[in-house]
């Protein structure tokens, strides 16, 4: 035991008169002050590390994990994050166009209560005024990575984020010009196929100008037997200049298009029949969106600063027969969106603390086209004889001013921040004569004034393994439908009594990151006041009164290297999160809310020998519930919970004359696993999951 510290000691007094040497021949040098540096947008180049050091539950999964385990949409990609449900296509959003996601019990239909961003522009046709994904323009293939934020987030970005922030952040542009070309083919237990082409190329040139290309499609026939074809484009052009080391220029133009059709549910009797056909067939969904956005960035140092401004023109329809009558209804609505957002940030020391204060403002200009017209229908024969039915027009002007400061004392981080919100919305309502002549008209105006506060705290227990808690208030205004409607007689205002939707979200919670290991774990509250809830068949909508939402998320990655260099090769990844969220006022306190699981998790193990890679990975939810008096429309049940088994095998050529080629297979559902989920809207029904599927992804590196 002293041997160790003998050649300490020697070592100490051979070097003792070079030390004193050195001291007496070279000058005393000053070393330069330690300086801070600026994090700026903490949604930027979202990783591992980022998560560690994030104040809140956050998620970021990359697109190489993606691919590993065999998913191929966006919806199968988000039901991998703790907290995150994502139900079957069902209803009005029943197509591969939609986006349907609930975060810790929150309704999921077309995703309302999440901020959902691409490249930090909102995903939304409208922010303010129209937050739901009817209509989702964006794609996997696209995706570099997706950033879920739970908690913490609602300062920086709004509003809609009850449930969180979740940024898609599209491929990035190489350094050196490459690209990839690839194809996923899948193929349905009744023969049906479907391509999901992608195409991404790029590169920077000397001068410093990046050039990328990506594109995404999704083409062919899904598993219903009939009246379930999607045709979905997605193109995107990027396009980024660095002036010098600390400055950058970037551009996005984008072009997404989509028709789809949407197989409608079925009625019990329908179902037990044959539960993939569909009696509809002339409903469907199309659209497209064309956008565009420039951001200047400036890091040096202790500041940052960054500009975005963005623009985005969309339109949607949709047709589907009304269920229970011999109407056919289409809803053709344009929005236009003008936004621009400066953010600033600043690193500072003050005694013995190290700080971040940054500040940011947006200023949000949207308008709405909506319209809906009817006609007789008949499942022979289809619409005929359409007529006008309604119209109206909308706009919101929206300030929004954030400000905090991110104050490090020793291991401990002190987040305190809070969010202006200035809106005002217009919405004109027109009730039209079947020749496009107004009936009547009516004009709701709101305007709101929000102050919403947040507090985070996390102590950095060291280098590995953080503990943090937070506290956010979230605000969301009316949106247009629901500040005024028609019926036959008609436009009338029905945001009398409304109240927009508050929410105090708390979290607590701790996250690991090593080279083996990554780990998180949180216990959430939400306590939402005046949630609005919509009656599904009348499409209007009343204060529910109070939710709570409360529950735990767990989730780990675990690479079996840290045992022994022999098993780095295996790797496991499991999450689950239990939710309990009930109406805590009105007639209904102390009841489940609607179509939400309370046990949602995931699990699988990835292998990788030499150029193969085999995954298995499950996922499972519990039941849930549409409650209502049973009828024979099949709206209203108990829906049974279920499990799905999928496998996965690929091998890379890497080395080989066919370098650049990687070709996998795989199956979903592996046990055929028959589940399904309803619809209470005007559509209504039973709808099955997806069968046994099997599919083949070929890909080649260039």
């Amino acid at each position: 035991m002293l041997l160790p510290h003998f050649k300490k000691s020697v070592l100490t007094l051979c070097l003792f008169p070079s030390i004193l040497y050195a001291a007496d021949t070279y000058p005393t040098v000053t070393l330069n002050p330690i300086t801070v540096q600026a994090e700026g947008n903490w949604l930027d180049e979202a990783n591992a590390q980022k998560v560690l050091n994030h104040a809140g539950a956050r998620t970021v999964i990359q697109r190489d994990e993606l691919i590993n385990r065999g998913v191929t949409s966006v919806k199968e990609a988000l039901r991998t994050v703790p907290g995150i449900q994502a139900p079957e296509n069902a209803g009005t959003a029943g197509s591969d166009a939609s986006l349907s996601i609930g975060v810790r019990g929150l309704t999921s239909r077309f995703s309302p209560r999440s901020q959902v961003l691409v490249d930090g522009v909102p995903l939304s046709f409208a922010p303010y005024g129209q937050s739901q994904l009817s209509l989702a323009p964006t794609s996997l293939g696209n995706t570099e990575s997706i950033d879920v934020v739970r908690g913490a987030g609602s300062v920086r970005f709004g509003p809609q984020n009850v449930g969180g922030i979740i940024n898609f952040n599209s491929r990035t542009i190489p350094e050196t010009f490459a690209g990839t070309v690839d194809l996923t083919t899948e193929i349905a237990e009744n023969g049906h196929v479907k391509f999901n082409p992608n195409l991404f190329v790029g590169g920077t040139l000397d001068n410093g100008l990046g050039l990328a290309l990506l594109y995404s499609g999704v083409n062919g026939e899904g598993f219903r037997d009939k009246n379930d074809d999607s045709d979905i484009n997605d193109i995107r052009l990027k396009a980024a200049y660095a002036i010098d080391e600390y400055v950058k220029i970037e551009a996005n133009l984008h072009r997404y298009d989509a028709d789809v059709d949407m197989p409608g549910g079925l009625t019990p009797a329908q179902f037990a029949e044959n539960p993939y056909q569909s009696l509809r067939n002339h409903d469907y969904m199309k659209g497209h969106r064309t956008d565009g956005s420039v951001k200047y960035s400036y890091k040096k140092d202790d500041n940052a600063f960054e500009l975005l401004a963005y623009h985005t023109d969309t339109f949607r329809d949709a047709g589907m027969e009304r269920s229970g009558s011999k109407l056919y209804q289409t809803a053709p609505r344009n929005y236009k969106v003008t936004a621009i957002e400066p953010r600033y940030s600043h690193a500072y020391q003050l005694g013995t603390t190290e700080n971040e204060v940054s500040v940011g403002y947006r200023y949000l200009h949207e308008t709405s086209e909506e319209a809906v017209n009817r006609a007789s229908y008949n499942t022979v024969t289809g619409p005929t004889n359409e007529y006008a039915w309604t119209k109206a027009d909308g706009k919101t002007d929206a300030h929004a001013l954030f400000i905090d400061n991110r104050t490090d004392v020793g291991a401990w981080s002190l987040i305190p921040g809070v969010r202006f919100e200035k809106i005002k919305t217009t919405e004109n309502m027109y009730k039209l004569n079947k020749d496009a002549s107004v009936l009547n008209g009516v004009h709701a105006e709101k305007s709101y004034d929000a102050v919403l506060p947040s507090f985070s705290v996390m102590y950095k227990a060291n280098d590995l393994w953080n503990i943090f808690a937070n506290y956010g208030k979230s605000f969301a205004p009316l949106q247009y439908s629901q500040m005024a409607n028609t019926n036959a007689s008609g436009a009338y205002l029905t945001m009398q009594g409304l109240q927009p939707e508050k929410a105090n979200n708390y979290e607590i919670g701790t996250h690991y990151l090593d080279p083996y290991l990554s780990l998180e774990f949180t216990l959430f509250y939400i306590d939402f006041s005046d949630e609005l809830k919509r009656d599904d068949a009348t499409q209007t909508y009343s204060n529910l009164g109070a939710t709570e939402h409360k529950g735990a998320e767990f989730g780990f990655k675990y690479n079996l290297g840290a045992i022994s260099d022999e098993l780095s090769g295996i790797s496991l990844y499991a999450n689950t999160t239990y939710t309990k969220a009930t109406a805590s006022a009105g007639e209904n306190k102390g009841q489940d809310l609607d179509f939400y699981s309370q046990w949602v998790g995931n699990a699988g193990i990835d292998y990788k020998v030499d150029q193969w890679t085999l995954n298995t990975n499950f996922y499972g939810q519990s039941g849930q519930t549409a409650s209502g008096t049973h009828d024979a429309t099949g709206r209203y049940g108990n829906i049974p919970g279920y499990g799905l088994v999928g496998v996965r095998a690929s091998y890379d050529f890497s080395n080989t004359q066919l370098n650049g080629l990687k070709v996998g297979f795989g199956v979903k559902n592996l046990f055929d696993r028959e589940y399904y989920t309803r619809s209470a809207d005007q559509v209504g029904g039973m709808y099955v999951g997806a069968p046994q599927t099997y599919y083949l992804q070929t890909s080649f590196d260039f």
